[in-house]
């Protein structure tokens, strides 16, 4: 499937051309690299030059002028002329490191940063492909960089050894030698377009199927379960053909390719044994024929070949690549919802307690064509400032609906809306949070944890925020906002309380606890609730004990995809299961597990 920003650019901005808008500050940078590389090939110069030239020179000086000793002396400096080039083989692999590991941490450092983009300002395929471009793609593009490096220096050097021989032998040979180097380049530049196209058809189609694979493990017991074994089995099979009849799109134009190749490597001796009787009577001597024949067949020829097979190659899956990573990040939806920015005040307590920030409309949801519905034409309007919890037995629904409320799941049936709009992906950070029962940490400061979703947040905000949300403990434990964060030292509870604080410094419009506090004493998730509640935006808590839903400003009761929706004091009068869930939560409410449980074994 083609991307909208693909589409937006130019006609005739090619993939080369991109790459190479790209590539030459790279190459500019590391201008030194690339003249010590130089300087170290001079060697391999030096080497293909007095190979032939001494050849020739052993012959007509030496053995054919009955001198048998120059002759052997010529082809001792041809062999010795080998030695330097070996020798050069360390500083030149030296030099192409400081060419070829920037290229690959710049492109992963480009994935990563653009995944991270993704995951904070839009939604799609964007992690999948980042995951491909950071694994696989970036290290093709590493060995692609490497090979053609080599290459290309062999092919500079030794070709410039060998036209200046032919030239110190006899200038005619260039008539015959060059005619079909240029047919074969020619004939091969040709197909450089066409291969590129491919190519990058043939990555695509590895995208299309790397992130197909991907849904489908983690979701194998929801197709079982769902019977939809079939119709995954025809989508996993169409992407396979799909990337089956790219790579033999592919294999043609690799052999138009082989007849390029051939005229370059096999035409120039050919024709310079048809033409050597008329080069003999124009005064090419028979050693210059001899070291003509040496030039084509041991030094030039081998690195025609060498450079249109990595050019046809690794070349071209290159460019490919190199493109993929030059891709501008999809832009924002048309009319995005604004989020609120981090300086502006913030808007007054309930300016209108009931504007609807997100709404569902006979929303039904199942599993797979023939399963039962979870939600059932379900009706929903959460407002601004209001606080709705959600309960139900284990099993009824609850974590499906605020995936669905979340947009994290398509209902099938039924719209969900946003501030009015139908819900978009590209919406959903300048919207909602949603934080599951199991916080998100990461190894790093405190600071950073905290700012995750609001990076601009100033040290007076945070104090704050620790203080509302109740992770004053935690900070004081620590000793700073600075301090390391370990998170396999730190106990559940801590660990939702640094994701509560992150939400808090957030203040989303609409924001959806999935038992986000449920490693909370009840005076801690309290504390957390009202601070929430306190907030301008919308809450929505998958209740665990009663006090969250008696703290609500409605409640809605889940039993499967029978929902009944209503203060808690008109749900005690007319729902059976609230009252039946009230009394089953009320012992319980003085042995919740604590904040600060000690980590449970793994």
């Amino acid at each position: 499937m083609k991307r909208g920003h693909d589409r937006v650019r130019p006609a005739r901005d090619t993939a080369l051309r991109r790459v190479a808008r790209e590539a030459r500050p790279f190459l500019r940078a590391r201008t030194g690299a690339i003249l010590r590389l130089a300087g170290w090939s001079l060697l391999e110069f030096a080497q293909t030059f007095l190979g032939g030239y001494g050849v020739a020179r052993a012959l007509d000086d030496g053995f054919l002028a009955g001198s048998p000793a120059t002759g052997l002396l010529w082809l001792a400096v041809a062999a010795v002329a080998v030695l330097p080039s070996v020798l050069a083989a360390r500083g030149v692999f030296g030099r192409l490191a400081d060419l070829v590991e920037p290229l690959r941490d710049g492109l992963v450092r480009r994935a990563v940063a653009r995944a991270l983009s993704g995951a904070l300002g839009r939604s799609g395929d964007v992690s999948t492909r980042s995951l491909s471009q950071v694994t696989h793609q970036s290290e093709i593009a590493r060995d692609g960089w490497a090979g053609l490096v080599l290459t290309l220096r062999s092919f500079v050097f030794t070709a410039a050894g060998a036209v200046t021989g032919l030239l110190a032998l006899s200038p005619a040979l260039l008539l015959i030698v060059l005619p079909p180097l240029v047919l074969g380049a020619a004939l091969f530049l040709g197909t450089l377009p066409p291969m590129a196209a491919r190519q990058r058809a043939y990555l695509a189609a590895d995208e299309a199927y790397a992130a197909h694979a991907g849904e489908l493990a983690a979701s194998v017991r929801d197709i079982a379960a769902a019977g939809t074994a079939e119709r995954t089995v025809a989508e996993s099979r169409a992407l396979a053909d799909a990337q089956l009849a790219a790579s033999r799109s592919l294999a043609r134009w690799s052999a138009v390719r082989v007849v390029a190749l051939a005229v370059c490597g096999r035409f120039p001796p050919l024709l310079l044994l048809l033409g050597a009787p008329w080069l003999l009577r124009n005064g090419l001597t028979p050693g210059g024929l001899v070291g003509a024949l040496t030039y084509l067949t041991q030094a030039l020829a081998p690195a025609v070949q060498a450079l249109m097979t990595m050019l046809g190659t690794a070349g071209g899956r290159l460019v490919v690549v190199l493109d993929r990573f030059t891709d501008a990040p999809p832009p924002p939806a048309d009319d995005p919802a604004p989020a609120a920015s981090a300086d502006s005040p913030p808007p007054p307590r309930n300016p209108a307690r009931h504007t609807p920030v997100a709404e569902l409309h006979e929303v039904t949801f199942a599993y797979g064509p023939r399963a039962h519905p979870v939600l059932d034409r379900l009706s929903l309007t959460v407002g601004a400032g209001e606080h709705l919890a959600v309960v139900g037995p284990s099993g009824s629904g609850k974590s499906t609906l605020v995936a669905v409320l979340a947009g994290t799941e398509r209902p099938t049936g039924g719209a969900v809306r946003w501030r009015g709009r139908p819900a978009r992906p590209a919406d959903a950070t300048s919207v909602r949070v949603l934080l599951p029962q199991h916080a998100y940490v990461f190894t790093g400061t405190l600071r950073d944890n905290l700012r995750y979703l609001r990076p601009d947040a100033r040290d007076r905000e945070i104090a704050a925020m620790a203080d509302a949300v109740g992770l004053d403990a935690l900070l004081s434990r620590l000793g700073s906002l600075d301090a390391a964060v370990d998170p396999d030292r730190l106990s559940q509870g801590e660990r939702q309380l640094v994701a509560l604080g992150r939400a808090y410094l957030a203040a989303p419009p609409l924001l959806i606890l999935d038992e986000a506090t449920s490693r909370l004493d009840p005076a801690a998730e309290t504390r957390a609730e009202l601070a929430f509640a306190a907030l301008p935006g919308a809450l929505v808590v998958v209740a665990h004990r009663i006090g969250s839903a008696r703290r609500a400003d409605r409640t809605l009761v889940m039993d499967g995809p029978r929902t009944q929706c209503g203060t808690p004091g008109e749900l005690l009068r007319t729902s059976a299961l609230y009252r039946d869930l009230s009394g089953l939560w009320e012992p319980g409410e003085k042995h919740s597990i604590r904040s600060t449980p000690p980590p449970s074994p793994v």
